[in-house]
């Protein structure tokens, strides 16, 4: 059976959904989502939601800035490369198409960015912007 493109709601919340209760498992990022996150499972995946609807299908739901949450996380390098992998494997369970690799790809650009940032905060005074 072939895959169907990322195409409403229901698409959104099913990789999302998916791709966090993988995280939650995860033996290297469960414990810092879980203990960063709490009992606030719900809220964050709502976020989620709106977040990735915004980007992918254009319905501007979020509202905020992504990064300020992350910026004091306890992660390298492979964290990101182990968030990824989780990331592209359930886009490729679930997904094929224009809006998959788009997801792939800015999944992609937000941990590199992410990354550098945390990066840099963690080694100057810098206090990241809200």
């Amino acid at each position: 059976m072939a895959l169907a493109d990322i195409s409403n709601l229901e698409d959104i919340q099913l990789l999302v959904n998916t791709f966090y209760s993988r995280v939650r498992e995860n033996e290297l990022l469960g414990p810092i989502f879980n203990e960063r996150i709490g009992d606030r499972w719900a809220e964050h995946l709502e976020k989620m939601y709106r977040f990735w609807q915004t980007v992918l299908l254009e319905v501007h739901t979020y509202t905020g800035s992504p990064f300020p949450p992350h910026a004091k996380l306890p992660v390298e390098a492979l964290h990101f490369d182990t968030w990824l992998q989780i990331w592209n494997g359930t886009l490729d369970e679930f997904f094929a198409g224009e809006k998959a690799s788009e997801a792939k790809w800015r999944g992609y650009k937000m941990a590199e960015m992410f990354m550098y940032k945390i990066e840099y905060y963690r080694n100057n005074d810098a206090k990241p912007l809200l």
